[in-house]
């Protein structure tokens, strides 16, 4: 699967919330190529005085499926996430491109163990990569670190917990409101955090870090202190949109 450098036309086709200020889009897109997990479009809004506006957005979905998943969280002073959040219903079409990148992608012919790391909604490559492990029903081991600010913040929930089992671990960090009982205090991500929620370094895996810019430089150089090593760690940052 390449690059695609032509934008198609995507009709919205089922949308349905995403934590507490997000949205999941379902595009239907004739004649796409495929895309793998970790890989992203370019959305093109275009208004009716003809302003045009480019964002690019992660993939939830993998594969040669024509209908593509996105998950957008709303950004308040954003110029595109509130059209999509608020406004965009089916029916109504968009203009793709893609699918775009290469680097920040699992297959399951990858070997060794893989540790995923989501900041709020960089989960979304990440969920695309652990729903292909499961569909591919891979014994390799594969490890979620998810931070949110409180549960209810959380994209993908309860898939996430239906994943969860003998080759998908599942861990939760909330930085601001934690469940009632919950093992972790409320808090940044830390050295504790990942020495007790993620793949030790001894076993080399491959790390998928995906979030807001500040979140991911803090995880990545944590990460290098543990002792992973900085060819290992994969980042993909975002801002406001």
């Amino acid at each position: 699967m390449t690059d695609g450098s032509s934008w198609r036309t995507a009709t919205v086709v089922e949308v349905r919330p995403a934590g507490s200020h997000g949205r999941i889009l379902h595009l239907r897109v004739s004649e796409w190529p495929g895309n793998l997990a970790g890989q992203h479009v370019d959305v093109r809004l275009t208004a009716e005085d003809g302003y045009q506006a480019v964002r690019s957005y992660s993939l939830a979905s993998a594969g040669t499926a024509t209908t593509l998943e996105l998950a957008v969280d709303e950004v308040p002073d954003g110029e595109v996430s509130p059209y999509l959040v608020e406004d965009v219903r089916p029916g109504d079409q968009l203009e793709v491109r893609g699918p775009i990148g290469g680097y920040f992608v699992w297959t399951p012919e990858r070997e060794g163990p893989v540790q995923l790391i989501a900041g709020g909604s960089g989960i979304v490559p990440l969920i695309a990569m652990a729903r292909v492990h499961a569909r591919s029903a891979s014994a390799v081991p594969m490890r979620l670190l998810y931070s949110v600010r409180a549960p209810a913040d959380a994209f993908y929930a309860d898939e996430l917990d239906a994943l969860a089992g003998d080759a998908f671990t599942l861990d939760w960090a909330y930085t601001r409101t934690a469940p009632e009982g919950f093992s972790r205090a409320a808090g940044r991500v830390d050295a504790a955090t990942i020495a007790a929620s993620t793949i030790a370094p001894a076993e080399r895996p491959t790390v998928f870090v995906c979030g807001p810019t500040g979140f991911v430089e803090t995880v990545a150089d944590l990460l290098v202190a543990a002792g992973h090593p900085p060819e290992r760690i994969r980042t993909e940052r975002f801002g406001g949109t």
